[in-house]
């Protein structure tokens, strides 16, 4: 019998008690930058600094979320090429208010439509009456996600198509982010 790996939805730990928060990303102008873009699966090319105001300060975490995307510290930075997966994510450098060290945006790099529908608690689609037509028989909603390990293939870190709010790694990079102590993870398997 064939072991099929498991799949965790990663985000960052609420529960740790002083911890800090980044807001929204700015620009050198401080304006903000479209949080949409890391969530699309593909390389950017972002032109100029990316800096995460820091409040309330308090514990760094090295995962975190910001609008929903993944800012790391180098340390997973370093793991992710340790476990030879950093062809699957895109490392954006930022600037972090108050630290010296180098943290990063982790941009993944693919979106896999992996979601099982009849597996997730529920599913709502984008219908004609909701005066969406361009969205019409897409995901409005899912609650309880599952995806279909026999659709993800190899992958080790990915959006799922058509709920590019949840970031996915595998069970693989769970256990060495668990095993390398990362502060801030937090996993539900998926």
């Amino acid at each position: 019998m064939i072991m099929q790996m498991k799949y965790y939805d990663i985000f960052d730990n609420m529960r740790i008690p002083g911890r800090w928060h980044l807001k929204m990303p700015v620009d050198a102008q401080g304006e903000w930058i479209d949080t949409w873009q890391f969530k699309e699966g593909r390389v950017l090319d972002i032109k100029g600094p990316i800096r995460f105001p820091v409040k309330p300060v308090g514990v760094a975490l090295e995962y975190t979320l910001s609008m929903g995307v993944p800012v790391v510290h180098r340390r997973v930075v370093s793991l992710f090429e340790r476990l030879g997966i950093q062809k699957e994510v895109q490392f954006i450098p930022v600037e972090v208010e108050g630290q010296e060290e180098p943290w990063f945006i982790l941009n993944a790099l693919q979106v896999i439509r992996c979601i099982d529908d009849a597996r997730c608690e529920e599913v709502f689609y984008w219908r004609p009456e909701d005066g969406e037509p361009d969205r019409v028989g897409q995901y409005k909603n899912v609650r309880g996600l599952k995806v279909d390990p026999a659709k993800v293939g190899e992958a080790n870190i990915f959006r799922p198509w058509g709920w590019l709010v949840v970031l996915i790694v595998s069970e693989r990079v769970k256990m060495a982010m668990e095993a390398e102590g990362i502060i801030g993870t937090d996993f539900i398997e998926v």
